[in-house]
């Protein structure tokens, strides 16, 4: 048994075990659309104890299979700078939501996220249409959450407008 592998699986049973433990204490009644407000934190911690199992399982019976198959330097070093883009993206995310808006701050932790994967494979361009590219698929990809939360759910999140489409 790899016992590093068994450590990632025994970490994801925990985390989903914390999770479920909170959504007992949340309430359960129901709100609009007849789902409460600890459905998803009861789907998110029931599908981490699902993959920690299986990652347990897999740990167990001869270590985690197929997952360096197409990548022939698995075991190089870490790309520091690449998660040093990826974390600055979440930090600002964080820092800008309530500023510039969800969908902005979304799409701003995507390109730079993005930058930060590209980096560590050694494919980092900082041209500007490679980054209005990566930007224009990050507004793509955060515009329709946006929408389908504030629209669709009617949760409130940071807007850029009082419209509720921005």
């Amino acid at each position: 048994m790899n016992l590093r592998q068994a450590a990632v699986g025994v970490g994801t049973l925990l985390i989903g075990g914390g999770i479920v433990a909170g959504a007992t204490q949340i309430s359960s009644e129901a709100g609009y659309g007849g789902i409460g407000p600890n459905f998803l934190p009861w789907v998110v911690g029931l599908a981490l104890l699902a993959c920690g199992a299986f990652l347990v399982w897999e740990a167990a019976t001869g270590g985690f299979r197929g997952l360096y198959a197409d990548d022939g330097d698995a075991e190089g070093p870490a790309s520091w700078v690449g998660f040093a883009w990826m974390s600055a993206g979440l930090l600002l995310n964080a820092a800008l939501i309530t500023t510039v808006g969800f969908i902005l701050s979304c799409a701003l932790c995507f390109v730079l996220a993005e930058c930060g994967v590209r980096h560590s494979q050694g494919r980092l361009s900082l041209h500007p249409l490679a980054l209005l590219k990566s930007l224009a698929i990050g507004i793509a990809l955060s515009a329709p959450v946006y929408w389908m939360f504030t629209k669709a759910l009617a949760i409130n999140l940071p807007g850029l407008t009082e419209t509720g489409w921005l």
